[in-house]
């Protein structure tokens, strides 16, 4: 899933793997993007991230949520966004997290609350961009470590 999909493209990127994207655009932007990404065959829907996502728990494998968390942050909490996609990930998922750095620190501290294994990294623009990454793993600690 791309949480924040403007064209399109974490889906374009993924093309090549037998897997599909499900395409979001926040109902909310200024830029209506969303018939870009029918046009270019690509599967998408309109979205709130403050509400509950109309899917089933355990869909999704990975989840993409590039500046979803600055767009949403003085609509709803970050939490309420982080357990919303802790219901739709399954156990064993991963989630990356694009946004600006004040934002994917509160991200990751929530991130942790939540008991994901999360590491936050520079992006492919080094360490004086102020944008950073997050990854989150949604494993379980084996029992008894």
């Amino acid at each position: 899933m791309d949480m924040n999909a403007a064209f399109g493209g974490f889906a374009a990127a993924m093309s090549k793997y037998p897997i599909w994207v499900m395409n979001v655009v926040p109902a909310y932007v200024a830029n209506n993007t969303l018939g870009i990404i029918y046009e270019r065959g690509l599967v998408g829907t309109y979205m709130d991230w403050c509400e509950a996502f109309s899917t089933y728990p355990r869909t999704y494998d990975i989840i993409h949520a590039n500046g979803i968390f600055s767009l949403y942050i003085h609509k709803c909490g970050i939490i309420d966004i982080l357990v919303e996609m802790d219901r739709i990930l399954r156990p064993g998922g991963a989630a990356i997290v694009r946004d600006r750095g004040d934002v994917v620190l509160k991200v990751k501290k929530d991130a942790d609350r939540l008991g994901w294994r999360s590491q936050t990294v520079d992006t492919e623009n080094g360490p004086l961009d102020p944008v950073k990454l997050l990854i989150v793993d949604k494993s379980f600690p084996l029992l008894g470590s």
